[in-house]
């Protein structure tokens, strides 16, 4: 079980949070979600395991607040995935400085894989 690792998962798609969410839970991880990126500029230490960051979000770009996570002091050593439609994921991810990424659409069990490399 999973249950002592949360996760939250960043997306402006309700329908993308709500599906990770509820097939991450089923694998016993503890998730929350967010629909708007202002909400991480604002994560504190240890509060979670690992991000989910989508790089597009209303008004957000997500990739940016990958970047303020990783050069804060609190937040540098949290995981992030950066999740994106965009064929240049991999660039997007590394020049962030995310922990990895997956390119949308991916399969439930390429997630899972990655989050049980980074969690």
């Amino acid at each position: 079980m999973n249950a002592s690792k949360k996760i939250l998962v960043a997306d402006d798609d309700l329908a993308i949070c709500e599906s990770l969410q509820l097939m991450l839970q089923e694998e016993g991880y503890e998730v929350d979600i967010t629909l708007d990126g202002s909400t991480l500029k604002n994560i504190q230490k240890d509060v979670y395991d690992l991000i989910l960051l989508d790089v597009w979000m209303s008004g957000h770009d997500g990739s940016h607040i990958c970047r303020e996570l990783k050069s804060n002091k609190e937040t540098q050593s949290l995981p992030i995935i950066i999740m994106t439609a965009r064929r240049e994921a991999e660039n997007i991810a590394i020049e962030a400085g995310a922990n990895d990424f997956i390119a949308k659409p991916f399969s439930m069990s390429e997630l899972l894989e990655k989050v049980a490399k980074n969690i």
